[in-house]
């Protein structure tokens, strides 16, 4: 079966070379027993793939399962995977075949794998390494025949450095790796998925497709779709049954995105961004780094003063004015005397020196700056998070997933 009839059979539709690139490898590697890991954004569609290695494989005609990991509570997942006997826990009543004894020569897609609790963690890796499991409640060693398919929209590697995830599983199920790209990187393909769910729609509620402007098709083209191909979908049924006409303008288009697509980052203070400010986070990016360039000249230009008239640094007025503008959380200053200015030379970092034991160091870096900026826009509005994300221009939403990211407790 060549490719396209691949694509045909299980309706993946695109042509990007990242998607074809994950097909091969699908195919390939269908034909083994090997495990595989399957990476990929949320709604990207990497249960698809676990379909098409299990309908290639010499398995296809037994049992095929997925199980959302992430779906099954953790008291119970153990019992779900491997079975468990009758009265070895609260509400056991009967003896119960877990998946790995029901699906036993068959195939099973663990979604969501990284959601899997350590301790089950362990049963799963000693079914890979022996084919060996034991049901919940029992002493009896049993074997079993089932291919392993895992699936993760995280990042591995920072699971297993935190301690969430064990690093021999994941090099078990990393077999085989399969990366699944994201619609943002798939932009020839957005036209054609967008168009075969508005005919599907279009015959679901017996209209005419509707047709999209040239502006229409190149604001959906450029949006980063966070959802994957699960929100286009989204997206192209509300257009299908909010469309008044059949043609779809970009007016309607932008009233439909989400206003998080437009602005995803905070601003530096001095005054709010509004939605048509920037056209997309790179405008945003600029005008951030033009400001620290803006910022480190101004620095700059009051090191060179210092040092071409030492007088001033006599001055502790001065120098505290300085130091206040360099650092304006730092703790007060301390004697102008003991202090050696350096002039800033790369762009990257302020430097001042105390009696040639102590360095204040403070970083350039976009993510420091910007961290900072939440936790000095919620230290001024006393922790409201609402004033601090208007302060900062952006949504509520955002800035809670930021106070997340940086792990900020304000």
């Amino acid at each position: 079966m060549d490719k396209q009839a691949i694509k045909n059979r299980f309706g993946i539709i695109g042509n990007s070379p990242g998607l074809n690139y994950a097909l091969d490898v699908a195919i390939q590697v269908a034909n083994t027993d090997l495990s595989v890991l399957i990476h990929g954004e949320s709604g990207v569609g990497k249960e698809v793939f676990s379909h098409i290695i299990h309908a290639l494989s010499p398995r296809k005609h037994n049992q095929f399962i997925a199980v959302n990991c992430g779906a099954i509570p953790e008291g119970t997942i153990d019992s779900e995977l491997f079975g468990h006997e009758k009265g070895s826990f609260t509400g056991a009543v009967d003896s119960r075949k877990g998946y790995f004894e029901t699906v036993n020569g068959g195939t099973i897609f663990l979604d969501e794998v990284a959601e899997m609790p350590l301790g089950t963690q362990a049963r799963l890796l000693r079914v890979l390494e022996t084919g060996e499991y034991i049901r919940v409640g029992s002493s009896k060693v049993q074997k079993t025949d089932v291919r392993v398919i895992a699936a993760s929209n995280k990042h591995m590697l920072d699971l297993i450095h935190s301690g969430k995830f064990r690093e021999d599983l994941y090099y078990r199920l990393n077999t085989v790796p399969i990366s699944v790209p994201p619609l943002r990187e798939r932009k020839e393909d957005i036209p054609l998925l967008f168009r075969k769910f508005a005919i599907d729609f279009s015959e679901r509620y017996r209209s005419e497709p509707i047709q999209l402007s040239d502006e229409a098709w190149q604001l959906l083209t450029n949006y980063a779709w966070p959802g994957n191909i699960r929100q286009l979908k989204n997206m192209a049924e509300q257009i299908s049954v909010l469309a008044r006409g059949r043609e779809v303008s970009a007016e309607m288009i932008k009233n439909l995105l989400p206003d998080s697509s437009v602005n995803r980052l905070p601003v530096l203070a001095g005054g709010k961004a509004s939605s048509g400010e920037f056209a997309n986070e790179r405008e945003i990016l600029y005008k951030m780094f033009f400001d620290v360039k803006r910022d480190v000249t101004e620095l700059k230009k009051m090191f060179l003063e210092f040092l071409q008239n030492p007088a001033l640094a006599s001055s502790s007025k001065s120098f505290e004015g300085l130091h206040e503008f360099a650092y304006p959380d730092a703790a007060p200053m301390i004697d102008s005397s003991t202090v050696v200015l350096h002039p800033v030379t790369n762009g990257e970092k302020m430097i001042t020196r105390v009696d040639d034991h102590q360095e204040v160091e403070e970083s350039l870096n976009l993510t420091d700056v910007e961290k900072e900026l939440i936790i000095k826009a919620l230290r001024k509005h006393k922790g409201k998070r609402r004033e601090a994300s208007n302060d900062l221009g952006i949504s509520e939403r955002t800035l809670y997933r930021k106070l997340k990211e940086y792990d900020i407790n304000e």
